[in-house]
């Protein structure tokens, strides 16, 4: 069958659609049979993948960075109409600034490495999971990750993971934090917290560990909340965020780390949150997040 192709020309920074030329290449070197579209606006890979799910192309695939991976599950999720059964299959072609989904598969960060990968069409099933109304399937947060979004989404002046990392250091500058009251499987936590993540994959921002023990195949979220009182405390915590064994930030004191089926966080003021790194349209205060296991077909070596 026919492969449809979904780029996302803005995917980091817009070297995805300086790379089209690469991308097709690589695909047409490969044997890889397929029509393309462009994404026009922000949102607009929900409504092709969508279409292309109703004209029959299979696989799909996406050109872009997690973002676009994240909104072409919610167009197969749309096309579906349940997450029932699986979803898929789909293929990447990593064109984005951190392709963390990429890094946790083993799929090749090069261009005809990952259309080769295509062109095999082996595939594994992989979780799902759900904030509220969307869904994603590497990561989630509300709290400092996202606003540490905000900030390298304003930062022009330097490109690449280095980004995050100044993004990071201004964000805990701010020293934001929110009172919360949360309940999962088999607990609850009511208290003021800096952040919470939620985690299918282990990888965020191509550099952080902010769920290191996650795992996009075990039927499970992987939960981490917590609370640093003062800016040192952040600072001493964010080199350990880049560590995913032993010495991880999730073993300092305050950090919590759990696997549970789902999340349920109420906050006294409104918060940020985002999915596979884009931010929610608006910050809320009630989140809850949940996971279907093995809802997502997905090429892999």
């Amino acid at each position: 069958m026919t492969a449809k192709v979904i780029l996302n020309p803005y995917s980091n920074r817009w070297n995805a659609q300086a790379r089209w030329p690469q991308v097709e290449e690589a695909l047409k070197s490969a044997g890889v049979e397929y029509e393309a579209v462009f994404s026009e606006h922000k949102g607009n890979i929900v409504d092709l993948a969508n279409q292309a799910v109703q004209d029959g192309f299979s696989p799909l695939i996406i050109a872009g960075g997690d973002g676009s991976i994240g909104d072409m599950v919610n167009g197969l999720a749309r096309a579906a109409g349940s997450l029932d059964k699986p979803l898929g299959p789909i293929g990447l072609m990593p064109v984005g600034s951190a392709n963390d989904l990429v890094h946790t598969l083993g799929i090749p960060t090069d261009l005809n490495g990952a259309a080769q990968v295509i062109a095999r069409g082996n595939t594994t099933t992989i979780d799902v999971c759900q904030l509220n109304d969307r869904y994603f399937v590497n990561n989630s947060a509300i709290g400092l990750e996202p606003y540490v979004t905000t900030k390298q989404e304003k930062i022009n002046w330097i490109r690449g993971i280095a980004r995050y990392l100044v993004a990071a250091v201004q964000a805990i500058m701010d020293k934001k934090e929110w009172q919360a009251k949360i309940e999962w499987d088999d607990g609850s936590y009511e208290g003021p917290i800096s952040l919470a993540s939620i985690g299918n994959g282990a990888l965020t921002g191509g550099v952080f560990y902010m769920t290191p023990h996650a795992d996009p195949f075990d039927g499970k979220l992987t939960f981490v909340y917590g609370y640093r009182p003062t800016r040192l405390g952040m600072f001493h915590a964010l080199p350990r965020t880049m560590k995913q064994g032993e010495g991880s930030y999730v073993e300092m004191e305050g950090i919590h780390e759990m696997d549970c089926t789902f999340v349920n966080i109420r906050l006294e003021k409104l918060c940020p949150a985002h999915t596979d790194g884009e931010l929610l349209p608006e910050w809320g205060q009630e989140y809850t997040y949940k996971i279907y296991p093995k809802r997502l077909n997905i090429i892999v070596p």
